[in-house]
């Protein structure tokens, strides 16, 4: 290989990745840079060119990229001769990363929480709390909801709301029934507002509680307090509330899909906590590994009814996901790290929503704390019962295209690819946050002035 050549241009490297890697490659395709270096909420490709990061590993950097105390907790594990593989034996930093978890957790799981690690992947994750409840409950059908993502594995991908990933892939796990989640601007009931969430949590509780619902009693419920890849969409208080409550009732476990939306992004180091409810499990994975692949499921005890060796994983053991997992932990938990989080999100809705008011094909803005969602319309198609204009993919990729070529990554997603994302890093920088709504603004005004 010749290491001179591949560092000369963006397209040598991505050649030879469209070359060597599979057709399942997805980011590549919207952003074509190589990148050479990262540090902090920008990376720098091979090329020289200087990039703002609002994608951040799909909200994997908490604290962005190459982090100083994170990097340092790595290299002081890796100079001290600990082990950085162990499977599921314990060790210090094991037990510092656990313990530091379960003190951040609702007071009823402090006392009766149970850990499982699991494989890498957030997927793994979903994965094994399906089998834990599955074992627990002795019963087979799960609920889940429109709209939802949960993971590209057979079982995860079974639970997930988008068909583009499912409609070519048979056999994915049977008896998962799809039931409504709140999302007012497109409301499934046709109502909006509170009459829609209303209707959302009437649904639930009269279909789980009817003899004749055709649904038996399910195994888990499973749910994300704000859906990402759905479209930045958050579960209203009300909505949790009920879910919980009627869980309970029902004897139902309760499972939380923290994955993206938990350590901190929300404002909250939990998404669920803004209900005030203690879920059954809850899923973790992205951020708490500090940038290092780490994924767990945490759960009362009552749930621990499974055989040693029920669910593995070889991966499971990453020390150094879990010495860099603490140290975000610890600084992303503090309540002025939150309410920073917290301010930041509000910086930039205020920004978007004066923008909004300007600009028709801005359709809506949503989002808790630093997760937003921007939901793209198309104006000159015909607008549904609530007023709301048809989502557009089409227009989200035209800004999204103009956003990169100005130097800002952004990611899509929502129905259609119609929503722009915000994932930066917690820590992001005011003056960061201002060149991003900068960067975006002109982008939106370019292709606005298109679609007249």
């Amino acid at each position: 290989m010749n290491e001179t050549l591949n560092l000369l241009s963006n397209k040598t490297y991505l050649d030879r990745q469209n070359e060597t890697e599979s057709n399942a490659r997805s980011y590549p395709r919207k952003f074509p840079i190589a990148i050479k270096k990262a540090k902090g909420s920008w990376i720098e490709d091979v090329e020289g060119n200087s990039y703002l990061d609002f994608l951040c590993g799909a909200g994997t950097l908490a604290l962005g990229h190459n982090d100083a105390e994170v990097n340092q907790a790595m290299v002081d594990l890796i100079t001290s001769e600990a082990p950085l593989h162990t499977l599921d034996l314990t060790t210090p930093t094991k037990d510092t990363f656990v313990q530091t978890i379960l003190s951040l957790l609702p007071e009823e799981l402090q006392t009766n929480g149970r850990i499982q690690f699991c494989s890498p992947s957030g997927t793994d994750a979903v994965d094994a709390a399906i089998k834990l409840c599955k074992t627990a409950t002795g019963r087979s059908s799960i609920i889940a909801f429109g709209g939802g993502y949960h993971g590209m594995g057979h079982g995860a991908l079974a639970l997930t709301g988008n068909l583009n990933a499912k409609n070519r892939v048979n056999g994915l796990m049977p008896d998962v029934h799809f039931f409504p989640y709140p999302y007012s601007y497109r409301c499934p009931f046709g109502l909006g507002g509170d009459a829609g969430i209303d209707a959302a949590c009437a649904f639930f509780e009269k279909t789980l509680k009817d003899p004749e619902s055709g649904i038996t009693k399910p195994a888990a419920v499973i749910l994300e307090p704000i859906q990402g890849e759905g479209g930045v969409i958050p579960a209203p208080i009300k909505f949790l509330q009920t879910i919980r409550r009627v869980t309970q009732e029902l004897d139902i476990p309760m499972i939380v899909d923290e994955i993206q939306c938990g350590i901190g992004r929300s404002g909250r180091f939990f998404a669920f906590e803004y209900a005030d409810i203690t879920p059954d499990v809850i899923l973790a994975s992205k951020a708490i590994g500090g940038s290092q692949p780490m994924s767990v499921v945490i759960y009362n005890k009552k749930l621990d009814l499974w055989e040693s060796g029920a669910h593995a994983g070889t991966f499971r053991g990453n020390q150094l996901a879990m010495a860099a997992g603490t140290v975000v932990m610890k600084r992303v938990s503090t309540q002025n790290f939150l309410d920073e989080v917290k301010a930041k999100g509000k910086l930039i809705e205020e920004r978007l929503y004066r923008l909004k008011a300007e600009l028709p094909i801005i359709g809506d803005i949503r989002g808790k704390g630093l997760m937003i969602g921007i939901e793209f319309v198309d104006t000159n198609a015909q607008a549904d019962s609530l007023g709301s204009y048809p989502p557009s993919g089409t227009i989200a990729a035209k800004i999204q295209k103009h956003c990169f070529e100005n130097r800002l990554i952004m990611e899509k997603g929502g129905r259609y690819g119609s929503v722009m994302r915000c994932l930066c890093a917690l820590n992001v920088s005011r003056e960061e946050i201002a060149i991003m709504l900068d960067t975006l603004e002109r982008a939106i005004r370019q292709v606005e002035a298109d679609e007249r």
